[in-house]
């Protein structure tokens, strides 16, 4: 799944068809590494989306874009105000059949000259980048990313320095063409599977759009050209020479592969995968369109794992903390535990003081509290005197057993913030939305575990703002999943009827379910089911045989002062079951 070069060129052509001789009326900056311009042509309104990030770098037209504009622009932003905002675009193209698109604006400057800027969208993964150059000097104005010779001495990227290309690849360019001979061997010069020597010898090629020309060609992906005949040859040219003379006409058929059986996206392309036939495809006239679809859920999960790592990073260290005094409690408890040898210690000590010296490091009595009247070595302090010794231990017997009780207490303590903290890094990857998000902070600021921001107003603790996830059993239930600790409180104390049944992971960090009832039995196919949500909306979801605990929800109770999310239930029962994603969507559709 890679903005190869086949598919830049598709984006191109569609921003060129669209976009040339529009009118850029606004520039918004939503995010560091993200442009929006706006722009006006033939009656139509357009957002181009321009994007450099590291994980999903982008250019595509969007049709629903809800990105909110910072109140204050950053500095880039700005830049491309001035320059060229009000100006036209003259023309939208694919550099060397790279992963780069340059879009050309002409427009006045500041003596009202007219004057045309270059406008280089590099794709190429963490090195991606924006850069506003001037056409006539080739001299970079800025660039959204700037590269100083500290971060890269082979190229960097700075004001007033003049705009060279990235490095060309050592790879044939297929858009210009090659003779048959030369594609032969230099296949048969590469060692290695034949879809893997094509995406390597070939400009513009990912491994998808190389198997798939094997595929057509009816050859096996994985073998070696050297092993395969000139005419199993000469058919692959053929099918590779019709690929690219379609790409050059720009013929296009712009589809994403979804496994409809996990509800996931395979792979999308701006040519047809038949290689992944069985699957299903859904197709669109516009790239733009497919790689909007594609990259909103996968462009957003990665925004909130950004802007959560503070977050993340401070609930990290707070359950270190809380692991490392758990392990300390639970070594101070098995200590305590064996109090009563140290009172034995000390009553043997004092039953034979007599024959214990000052200075000596430890004595060996015979013991006879025990039934054997085995002998016993006891330690000692040589700078301590025998009756010292004696009261040494008994103090330490004594300090013990008061401090078991306290410990008692602090282990139930510890144990239960950490469940709570790791309940809310579960709610964190859970995240559907900013919404949520925001519940999740909010939580932790009333709590204490976050600082509030500046005129951060916390939201009312009443209803929910954002809806849990709903599914239907295939009895034909409705099985309700909370997806953070304000959800899963609604729908254990507001939702649920006395009867319905109350589901969750035992003793493992994960969400309330619920199974609405309605009065009826709950056959055994929805319980297994239910259990399967609440295996897999939770830690345990790469875990087998992961245990779950069920009972109605009348014997579920909130003790008073208990953290969001915690509960306390009696009288349930306890079903293992595997998690596995295909049910899951097919129980969510």
């Amino acid at each position: 799944m890679a903005l190869d070069g086949l598919v830049i060129h598709s984006i191109a052509h569609e921003l060129h068809t669209k976009l040339r001789g529009g009118k850029v009326d606004k520039v918004h900056q939503p995010e560091n590494d993200e442009i929006v311009l706006f722009i006006r042509n033939n009656k139509e309104n357009f957002k181009l989306v321009l994007s450099s990030s590291a994980s999903n770098p982008r250019v595509y037209i969007a049709n629903d874009y809800k990105k909110e504009n910072p109140i204050k622009a950053p500095m880039f932003c700005m830049l491309l105000r001035k320059y060229i905002q009000g100006g036209v675009i003259t023309e939208i193209s694919q550099v060397n059949f790279e992963r780069i698109i340059k879009i050309s604006v002409e427009s006045f400057d500041e003596l009202k000259e007219k004057t045309t800027k270059d406008i280089y969208i590099e794709i190429m993964g963490r090195h991606s980048n924006i850069i506003l150059t001037q056409r006539n000097e080739e001299r970079i104005v800025d660039s959204i990313k700037r590269i100083p010779p500290s971060i890269s001495r082979v190229r960097q990227l700075l004001p007033n320095m003049t705009y060279e290309l990235p490095p060309a690849q050592d790879k044939i360019n297929p858009i210009k063409g090659t003779s048959i001979k030369s594609f032969i061997n230099t296949l048969r010069e590469f060692d290695g599977p034949l879809f893997k020597g094509i995406y390597s010898k070939f400009l513009g090629i990912s491994p998808s759009v190389a198997r798939e020309i094997c595929h057509r060609s009816n050859l096996d992906s994985n073998s070696k050209a050297e092993d395969m005949s000139r005419d199993e040859l000469s058919l692959l040219y053929r099918v590779f020479s019709d690929l690219f003379t379609k790409i050059k006409n720009d013929e296009y058929s712009p589809c994403i592969v979804i496994d409809d059986k996990i509800d996931k996206v395979i792979d999308f392309s701006c040519i047809d995968l038949t290689y992944l036939d069985g699957n299903e495809f859904i197709r669109n006239d516009s790239i733009s369109k497919i790689i909007e679809d594609y990259y909103k859920t996968k462009d957003f999960k990665d925004r909130i794992h950004q802007r959560t790592s503070d977050l993340r990073k401070s609930i990290s260290i707070k359950l270190d903390r809380l692991y490392h005094k758990q392990k300390k409690i639970q070594k101070e408890l098995i200590e305590a535990d064996n109090a009563n040898e140290f009172k034995t210690k000390g009553e043997l000590l004092t039953a034979y003081i007599y024959m214990i010296e000052k200075g000596m490091e430890n004595i060996e009595v015979a013991n006879f509290y025990d039934e054997n009247y085995s002998n016993v070595t006891i330690p000692l302090n040589k700078n301590l005197t025998p009756s010292e010794n004696a009261q040494k231990y008994f103090k330490k017997y004594s300090k013990l057993k008061t401090a078991k009780k306290e410990l008692t207490s602090q282990i139930t303590i510890c144990n239960e913030e950490i469940e709570y903290l790791e309940n809310i890094m579960l709610g964190i990857e859970n995240c559907e939305n900013l919404e949520e998000l925001t519940d999740i902070k909010d939580e932790l600021i009333r709590l204490g575990y976050a600082k509030a921001p500046y005129r951060y107003k916390i939201k009312k603790d009443i209803d929910l703002t954002t809806k849990p996830n709903q599914f239907t059993s295939s009895d034909g239930f409705t099985i309700l999943v909370g997806k953070n600790n304000k959800q899963n409180d609604y729908l254990t104390l507001r939702i649920a009827d006395p009867e319905d049944i109350w589901m969750h992971t035992k003793n493992i960090p994960g969400s309330h379910v619920i199974i609405k009832s309605a009065g009826q039995n709950v056959p055994d196919e929805t319980l297994l089911e239910a259990a399967m949500l609440a295996a897999f909306y939770s830690k345990g979801r790469m875990s087998s045989q992961v245990p779950v605990d069920y009972t109605m929800k009348k014997h579920v109770k909130k003790p008073s002062g208990s953290k969001p999310g915690m509960v306390i239930y009696e009288t349930n029962s306890t079903i293992y079951v595997t998690p596995t994603e295909e049910l899951i969507v097919k129980l969510k559709k």
